[in-house]
C-alpha cells in the first residue's frame, strides 16, 4: 500500500534490539527514513527539542520584531480540493479525509530562529530545509506499554466558552471519534489489550497569532511480544499516522493525492528519539519548509460530510502561525 523503506526499518530494529539510542526521522509515504545515532546529531547540523531530548542552542531573547505575513490561497482555489475531498466522502470511499495546503508565508525570521524561539512539545530544526513546532504525540512506548494521543478538533481560544464549544461541536466531535477508533485499530496491530484511558482532553496552545485549544485523546495497550524492542517494525505498521491522513488509509491517501496536488514529503511524517529503552516520537506538523527560498508553511484539518467550506478554510489559516509570544 505504501513504498516501504524495508532496509532502513530493519535498521532500526537492529538498533533499538541493541538498546542502541538514536533519533529518526520518517517522510509522509515512508520514502524517505532517517537515522542518526546520538553522536551523529550535532554534526549533521540537526536541532531538537523534545521532552526527553534537547539538542539545541541556548535561547536568548528574541530582539526584534515579528514581520509574519501569509498569502493563503482563494476559497475558490481551496474549494477544488475541498470539493473532490467531499465526491469521495458521499460515495463513500472515505469517511474522514485530512486535506492540507501549502501557503506562501514571508517573515524576517530565520527557520533557526523559529526554532530557537518557538514554544512547543516537540520542535526540529532540519538543516535550513525545514522546522515545524508540533503539539501532537506519535506514539510513546515506555517500559513495553505504547501511548497514543490522536489530536484532532481546534477552536480559536478567544471564542465564547471555546472548550465546550469544541467539545459539542458536532462536526469536531465525530472527526474526532474517528480518528480516536482508527488509532485504537491501528494500535491492536502491534500491542494488546488496547483501550481509551482519556478522552477528548483539551489542551491550550499559545501563540503570536491567536491562541487555540485543542483537543486529543490517550490510548494505551501492552506490546505484542513479537514487537518488543523493534521500533522499526512498530513504525512500519503504524504510519503514515491515522490523524493526519484519515479513514479508511489506503483509500483515503489515494482521494488527499488527487486532492492536494502537491507532494507533502516531510510535512505530516513522524519523527522520534529512541533513548535506548523507550521511545517518545511526534507527527511532524505546524510545518515551516523552504522551497527555492521561499518559505511554505503547510496547514489543513479534517473534513467529514458534515464540514463546509468556509469553516474548513478558516481552520487552515488558523494554523498558520507560529508559538512565539
Amino acid at each position: 500500500m505504501f513504498s516501504v523503506n524495508h532496509q532502513k526499518f530493519m535498521e532500526m530494529d537492529e538498533l533499538s534490539l541493541q538498546k542502541t539510542p538514536f533519533f529518526f526521522i520518517i517522510d509522509f509515504l515512508s520514502e524517505k527514513v532517517e537515522i542518526y545515532l546520538e553522536n551523529e546529531i550535532e554534526k549533521s547540523g540537526l536541532l531538537i527539542d523534545f521532552q526527553s531530548i534537547s539538542i539545541s542552542n541556548n535561547k536568548e531573547k528574541l530582539h526584534k520584531e515579528i514581520i509574519w505575513k501569509s498569502y493563503p490561497e482563494s476559497l475558490e482555489s481551496f474549494k477544488n480540493g475541498f470539493d473532490e475531498v467531499q465526491k469521495n466522502i458521499r460515495l463513500g470511499n472515505s469517511y474522514l479525509v485530512n486535506y492540507t495546503r501549502k501557503t506562501k508565508i514571508e517573515t524576517n525570521l530565520s527557520l533557526k530562529e523559529i526554532f530557537l524561539h518557538s514554544d512547543a512539545k516537540y520542535k526540529v530544526f532540519y538543516k535550513d530545509f525545514f522546522v515545524f513546532f508540533s503539539p501532537e504525540t506519535f506514539v510513546k512506548i515506555i517500559n513495553g506499554k505504547i501511548y497514543t494521543y490522536p489530536m484532532k478538533g481546534t477552536i480559536d481560544a478567544a471564542v465564547e466558552n471555546a472548550k465546550e464549544v469544541l467539545k459539542n461541536d458536532k462536526k469536531e466531535k465525530a472527526e474526532h471519534y474517528t480518528v480516536v477508533d482508527l488509532l485504537r485499530n491501528d494500535l491492536s496491530m502491534v500491542a494488546d489489550d488496547v483501550k481509551v484511558d482519556q478522552f477528548q482532553h483539551i489542551d491550550l496552545i499559545r501563540t503570536q497569532q491567536k491562541d487555540l485549544y485543542a483537543m486529543s485523546s490517550e490510548i494505551t495497550g501492552n506490546l505484542k511480544p513479537e514487537f518488543s524492542g523493534k521500533v522499526g517494525s512498530i513504525m512500519k505498521k503504524l504510519l503514515p499516522a491515522g490523524s493526519i491522513l484519515g479513514a479508511p488509509k489506503p483509500k483515503t491517501l489515494e482521494i488527499i493525492q488527487k486532492a492536494e496536488g502537491y507532494k507533502r514529503g516531510y510535512y505530516t511524517g513522524v519523527c522520534g528519539w529512541f533513548d535506548g529503552e523507550n521511545v517518545d516520537s511526534c507527527v511532524m506538523i505546524r510545518f515551516i519548509e523552504k522551497e527555492n527560498g521561499t518559505l511554505y508553511f503547510k496547514s489543513g484539518g479534517g473534513i467529514t460530510h458534515m464540514s463546509k467550506l468556509e469553516d474548513e478554510y478558516q481552520e487552515m489559516k488558523n494554523k498558520i502561525y507560529v508559538p512565539i509570544y
